[in-house]
């Protein structure tokens, strides 16, 4: 069965490498996608081979273009302004929070430090938005 992908726009290396080992300590079994910067996320969004992802984990603190230009520009397009946006980042600014809020995140989840926190989080992110969690099949590719 083919699953839908993840997009995963995160900068930093060992955040995506430890995203990937929560994902398979996980069972998770989605393709991930990753952008390194909010350039290669939009075009992996928008441009001519669009990514239809079930979902986007989108960190703030990135090159290029910001997660929450990102963000912003994702809910203005007609095609991606449905998908599902979690915000996993290392910010604990109450105005990061407000603002991806109010751009239309779906989530803001603070990045654990603790490795067995993170797998935690991962775990409860993945059983709620790839398996509960029932997508608009309108603008999804089925689980």
């Amino acid at each position: 069965m083919k699953t839908a992908k993840i997009l995963l726009v995160e900068d930093n290396e060992d955040d995506i490498a430890l995203m990937l080992r929560a994902f398979k300590i996980n069972k998770i079994p989605n393709e991930v996608v990753i952008a390194k910067n909010g350039v290669e996320a939009l075009d992996q969004l928008m441009g001519e081979n669009a990514l239809h992802p079930c979902l986007v984990i989108l960190d703030l603190k990135l090159p290029k273009v910001d997660g929450l230009q990102v963000l912003q520009r994702m809910r203005e397009n007609i095609v991606t302004r449905d998908y599902p946006i979690i915000v996993l980042t290392t910010s604990v600014e109450q105005e990061d929070i407000v603002k991806s809020y109010e751009l239309g995140a779906n989530s803001y989840i603070r990045k654990p430090v603790e490795f067995e926190k993170f797998i935690k989080a991962v775990e409860q992110l993945g059983l709620y938005w790839l398996f509960l969690n029932e997508p608009n099949p309108k603008y999804h590719e089925r689980r």
